[in-house]
């Protein structure tokens, strides 16, 4: 095909998805001013309405794409409600662990202490705050507290 010879009909364009909202104001709209055709406009068929509620017309191919307004709405609000349950859970989740944990105590140590109970902790497969509870724990039973 030469250069100038080219136009927009001669190349095939698939029509885009439209609300039928859309496919009812086309027809309008192309009596007014038939040269501003879109190619959704030009590819439709003009006898193209909605099915009614209910029938397999109204069924999408893709069951992950909702069918109606009302549908995506109230799948929106479905996953909305889902998620601030979540939410709420994993809060609550960790404030029961923070109750638990609650009262901090810092309590600098020589470099040599805190090697030695780095090594003890790496050799008996515990944490050093476990040990440091243990050890803070016997003292205070050892003196009477």
């Amino acid at each position: 095909m030469a250069k100038g010879q080219t136009t927009v009909s001669d190349f095939a364009v698939a029509p885009r998805r439209s609300r039928a909202v859309e496919r009812a104001a086309a027809p309008a709209d192309s009596a007014t001013n038939p040269a501003e055709l879109s190619t959704e406009t030009r590819n439709a068929e003009p006898s193209q309405e909605p099915a009614p509620l209910g029938t397999e017309a109204d069924q999408p191919a893709n069951p992950l794409i909702a069918p109606t307004q009302e549908a995506r709405r109230e799948r929106a609000t479905t996953r909305a409600l889902q998620r601030e349950d979540s939410r709420v859970r994993l809060r609550d989740l960790k404030r029961a662990r923070d109750r638990e944990s609650k009262h901090y105590v810092n309590c600098p140590l020589d470099y040599d202490t805190k090697m030695r109970l780095q090594k003890a902790a790496i050799e008996n497969d515990v944490k050093m705050t476990v040990i440091m509870k243990a050890a803070i724990d016997q003292f205070l039973k050892d003196n009477g507290y």
